[in-house]
Parts: C-alpha cells; sequence; structure tokens
C-alpha cells in the first residue's frame, strides 16, 4: 500500500510539474498557506489530500517539516505547541487536528492531563484554558490559539506517563464534524510496527521443532551398551523434567524400562522414599511470598529531581567546605524585626530569611560563586537570584527568590511563604522557579538536622547546607569564666570547576560575617 502511494504521488508530480505548477505561484514549497481551489502536495507537507484539478491524493503518513496546525502555549514563558493537520482520508473522516502533549520545559519527556477544563464538544477560542498539564516541575495551563471544536479527549483526566509528542486531542473547525469522531483512536506510529514484525516468525519455529519430540518416549534411542558403559544416562523427558524440579540426581536411580531407561515411575519411587528432601524452589517461594510491601509511583518532579542529581553527582566535582557561625546577635535582631512586624500587621522573619539575605549579600562581595560552568568559558551572573529547597508530598521544588541582594528581609519572607505555598499546592510556574543562580536547603530549622552537605542543582556552582543552632559553653571575659552561646553550623558545596577552594572560603568567611554582624546587612 505505500509502493502504492509513493508511486502515486510521483506521478501526480510528473503530470503537473511543469504544467500546473508554472500557472500556480501559490502552489510552489514556501508560501505561507495554500487555496482550497489548489491544494498540491508537496514532499515536505504532512500528511494531507491534496487535489488539483480533479485528481486526488490520499495518504496517512506524516513527513518530515514543521506542522501546520493549532498552537498552544501556556500563561507561562514555554515553548509552542505543534500539532499535525490531517485533511479528509479514505475512512471518510473531515479536516482535523491531532494535539500533542507539549514540551513545557527543557528536561520534559513526558508529562500528566490533571484536569480538562474543555468537554468534547465545547468550542474553543483562542486565549481559553483548554487543560491543566503536570509537567515534570508543575502544573501549567494550556491554552488555546485558534478557534474550533474539541471533537475528542483521547488523554482524560489524571491520564499519566503520556510522552512529549503523544496525542492527547483531535480538533476540528466545524461543530457538524465532532460526532463523527466518537470511535477514532490515532494511527500507530511508524516506528512501532517494525518492532513487532522481527520477533513474531523466530520463536515459532524453534518451538515446532522441539514439540514433536518431547511427548514421545518411543523415539529415544536404545544404548547398544549399558546406560552407565559409556558414562551416559538415559532417561525419559518426563522423568528428566521431574527429576530437575526436585532436584534428584539421575545417577541414584536404577532404570527398570527398556534397556535400563529411567522412566517417571523411577522417579516417583525415589521421592516416595526419600520424603525427607524438601524442593529447593518451595523454600524461595515461600520467603518471598513473606515480605509485605506496596510499590508507590513516581510523580513528575521525583523523575527529573533523580536525573538532575544523578547528573550533577556523576559530572560536577564537588567538594564541601562546613563553618560555624555564632547566631547570638542574628537571633537577637530577629527579635527585634518581628516586634517591629507585629506592630505593622506584617508576617514574622525567620532565621532562614536572614540566611538567604546573608547568602545574597555574600555572593554580591564574592560573584566568582555566583557562576556556572560551560565547556568554552564560565558564565558570571550579575543578578543574584536564590533558589530556595522545599520539600512536599509530591517532592523536592525550589522557588527561586529574584534579586535578593536587592530585596529588604520583609520582603523576602513574603516571596518565601507565597512560593512555599504553591510549590506545596503544585501551582508553581516556570517563571517561579527557572533562573536562579545558587540555592539554599535548610534542614536544620524544620528537622534538627545539625549538619549535612548538599548537592549541587546544575547549572549552578554551589549550594548552602544550613543546619540547626545548638548551645555551646565558651569562654568568657575572665581566665576562670565560661558562658553559653548558639552556634550554626553551614556546609558550602561547591564545583570545583568554577570555584576554587580559596575563593569557596572567601565566601563563606564573607557569609559569617553578615551571620555573626547582622546589622551589616543593613548597610
Amino acid at each position: 500500500m505505500m509502493r502504492g502511494f509513493v508511486l502515486r504521488k510521483e506521478m501526480i508530480f510528473l503530470k503537473y510539474r511543469k504544467a500546473d505548477f508554472a500557472s500556480c505561484n501559490e502552489c510552489y514549497p514556501g508560501t505561507a498557506g495554500f487555496p482550497k481551489s489548489c491544494r498540491t502536495v508537496f514532499p515536505s507537507m504532512t500528511s494531507v489530500v491534496g487535489t488539483h484539478k480533479g485528481n486526488t491524493l490520499s495518504t496517512g503518513r506524516k513527513m518530515d517539516v514543521p506542522k501546520a496546525g493549532m498552537l498552544f502555549n501556556s500563561r507561562a514563558s514555554w515553548s509552542q505547541l505543534q500539532t499535525g493537520r490531517s485533511f479528509s482520508t479514505e475512512s471518510g473522516l473531515p479536516p482535523h487536528q491531532e494535539v500533542g502533549m507539549p514540551s513545557l520545559s527543557p528536561t520534559m519527556t513526558e508529562g500528566n492531563i490533571a484536569r480538562w477544563l474543555k468537554k468534547e464538544g465545547d468550542k474553543i477560542s483562542p486565549g481559553e484554558v483548554l487543560c491543566e498539564v503536570e509537567t515534570d516541575k508543575a502544573t501549567v495551563e494550556m491554552e488555546c490559539m485558534e478557534e474550533g471544536y474539541l471533537a475528542k479527549i483521547l488523554k482524560g483526566d489524571g491520564s499519566s506517563g503520556i510522552k512529549v509528542g503523544e496525542v492527547i486531542a483531535i480538533t476540528v473547525e466545524e461543530e457538524e464534524d465532532v460526532t463523527k469522531f466518537k470511535d477514532y483512536k490515532p494511527a500507530a506510529s511508524d516506528s512501532e510496527t517494525p518492532k513487532k514484525e522481527p520477533s513474531t516468525p523466530s520463536p515459532p519455529k524453534e518451538e515446532v521443532a522441539r514439540e514433536p519430540v518431547s511427548p514421545t518416549e518411543t523415539k529415544i534411542s536404545k544404548p547398544s551398551t549399558a546406560p552407565t558403559a559409556e558414562g551416559r544416562i538415559f532417561a525419559s523427558p518426563l522423568a528428566r523434567k521431574i527429576a530437575e524440579e526436585h532436584n534428584v540426581p539421575l545417577l541414584n536411580i536404577k532404570g527398570t524400562g527398556p534397556d535400563g531407561v529411567i522412566v517417571k515411575a523411577d522417579i516417583e519411587d525415589y521421592l516416595a522414599s526419600h520424603e525427607k528432601e524438601a524442593p529447593a524452589p518451595k523454600v524461595g517461594t515461600a520467603t518471598a511470598a513473606s515480605i509485605d510491601y506496596a510499590d508507590i509511583p513516581h510523580s513528575q518532579i521525583r523523575k527529573v529531581t533523580a536525573s538532575r542529581l544523578l547528573l550533577s553527582k556523576q559530572t560536577i566535582p564537588h567538594y564541601y567546605l562546613t563553618v560555624d557561625t555564632c547566631v547570638e546577635k542574628l537571633m537577637e535582631l530577629r527579635t527585634q524585626l518581628n516586634s517591629l512586624q507585629e506592630a505593622s500587621g506584617g508576617k514574622r522573619i525567620s532565621v532562614n530569611d536572614l540566611v538567604i539575605k546573608a547568602a545574597a549579600l555574600a555572593l554580591r562581595k564574592v560573584p566568582q560563586c555566583n557562576s556556572s560552568w560551560t565547556n568554552d568559558y564560565i558564565r558570571q551572573y550579575h543578578n543574584v537570584n536564590i533558589n530556595v529547597a522545599v520539600q512536599t508530598d509530591n517532592g523536592l521544588y525550589v522557588p527561586v527568590i529574584r534579586d535578593t541582594d536587592k530585596k529588604g528581609l520583609s520582603k523576602i519572607a513574603d516571596e518565601v511563604k507565597h512560593l512555599a505555598q504553591k510549590a506545596k499546592e503544585n501551582s508553581l510556574k516556570p517563571e517561579d522557579y527557572e533562573g536562579g543562580t545558587f540555592t539554599v536547603s535548610n534542614l536544620g530549622g524544620p528537622f534538627g538536622i545539625k549538619q549535612f552537605c548538599a548537592i549541587i542543582n546544575p547549572p549552578q556552582a554551589g549550594i548552602l547546607a544550613v543546619g540547626s543552632a545548638e548551645k555551646r559553653v565558651v569562654p568568657g571575659t575572665g581566665p576562670d569564666q565560661f558562658k553559653f552561646a548558639s552556634f550554626m553550623s553551614v556546609t558550602l558545596s561547591c564545583d570545583h570547576r568554577v570555584i576554587d577552594g580559596a575563593i569557596g572560603a572567601e565566601w563563606l568567611k564573607a557569609f559569617k560575617g553578615y551571620i555573626e554582624n547582622p546589622e551589616s546587612m543593613l548597610l
């Protein structure tokens, strides 16, 4: 059928290449559109039905070019969705468009349909939200860019693991065409067909050759000497099978069949006389059955987090620097600031907000740490955008606080709380997490972790792991005097390709200075 399609297409081209193409400028490839009166098929087009002077070419095959069709975009800054436009074929389907799963982030390979906001048969207009797509990082609204009708939803609410480009819906231009797609199913891709064909013919041939021999015992060749004369043991296929299942050594069994061949009855007699031997396979089965467990499906954010962290540990040469910072003055300043916030009706400032501000100011002071590695150069950023690690039930999110070094503590506190809430609701937009230059991860305040080493978030060159504050005994002013003070351990993970040891130490020195003298952050 494909061969016939190719020949038929070539015949049409030969017939119209000189005469009709020269008289119709709109038929040349590269034109903006094709009028209804002249839909000539070009090799670079997707599958269409072309008509030219009464000749019709039908095809169901897609070609390698940009597909015309409905474009979707989210209210965030993600790339346009390309869909395939198909015209009437021998199946009787009217002109329609196949809407594929879009790629909404650079790391996205598959996505989930959270819910459809339009139903089958609904009219769709530019700017309206068609559905909500759960990507590897967030849930994003998908907007329609052309008018039409939603004819068929192929992936309903809650559909998961949909590959990028896989068809999720069908749209049509005319309302009366909606009912014609009630039983529509997308055609299987060409790449899937050859994978199944080669695997089918070979296995049956081997099975056919083996089956006639195994059930009959009469075809077994009879030895000219005793079974043990040549060191071989003769047994029927059924007897060998039972012996293998029960781990019975055939050397210990005397055959009672013709010429001493071991038969089924010999194996059964041996098992009856050796009941104390337990079959090995049953022991393993019982052990496996006694294990109780539950399989938890991967969420999209866990998949992308796993791949990025694996990439980070395999390709980035990590090293770690740890320092203890005295937070006595920081705690006193926080108490004073929160008193002012409560009086003015503002939100309370956390220790983590002060840490984020100190990290941003240290990056401005030591800009070498506000960089990322490429094969050709080191990119040093002029903006200080801090990603803040937030743990949720779905996985780990890192929303970004932009221009952190230029914002006040009250503004930072508001943004952190707002973005953390959006992360827990799985409603972050791409602009809420993209473009960070450094990351802060705090397991001390929420969980009481004393000290830990974090994994760098590519393509960044550093991440700060913040531990908990604890009381320690320190020397006082006198020779025999002691006092208590609160200390907090922080560990800087560095990409050694970008941040040398001395540069990392210099950054920690600046950070410690802001923490131990927090009033300097206000200058």
